[in-house]
């Protein structure tokens, strides 16, 4: 089963997702992709932790170029990858700005999905606002609209989660 998770920030997105994923049973992988540049990033991972301590997860932290560590997968995994947006966000900004991002992360999640018997995605959602930012800032935005449209395609299920409350777009778990 491979299911997308979208939805703003702090909506519940991740907890949901791990309730997901330990449905699945296990063995159960915490793909982490947060890069922490800052106290709230550590913090927010501090939460994330600790949400799921007890739980059976293990964890990968491999926040870009994610084939290099699926060698850490073990058979027949369920895994969280949590999210796909910091992922873009790594392999986008990451020394110099590198707008061909996109379809390399898109390439990396697909193989990851072809590795896995259980996916579960998380991407926030940032193209609702109707601002308009900078060049660099709007081509992010377009790549990750275009990931999630692409992995919604190819997954067997798409939700939305809003204030802690999933509701299925496409499938259904």
């Amino acid at each position: 089963m491979k299911i997308l998770l979208l939805g703003g920030s702090k909506s519940g997105k991740s907890r949901y997702a791990q309730q997901l994923v330990r449905d699945f049973g296990p063995p159960m992988i915490y793909w982490a992709t947060m890069e922490p540049t800052d106290a709230e990033d550590r913090r927010r991972i501090e939460n994330h932790l600790l949400d799921r301590a007890g739980w059976g997860f293990e964890t990968i932290e491999c926040g870009r170029e994610l084939p290099q560590a699926f060698d850490l997968l073990p058979p027949n995994a369920s895994v969280l990858l949590d999210s796909v947006t910091a992922l873009l966000a790594n392999e986008m900004f990451a020394g110099t700005f590198d707008e061909a991002a996109g379809e390399r992360v898109l390439a990396q999640l697909s193989a990851l999905a072809a590795q896995t018997k259980n996916l579960v995605c998380v991407c926030d959602e940032l193209w609702r606002d109707g601002r308009v930012y900078s060049a660099a800032v709007e081509c992010y935005r377009r790549e990750l609209a275009m990931i999630c449209r692409a992995l919604a395609a190819r997954f067997d299920a798409v939700c939305e989660v809003s204030a802690g409350v999933p509701r299925f777009q496409r499938g259904a778990f």
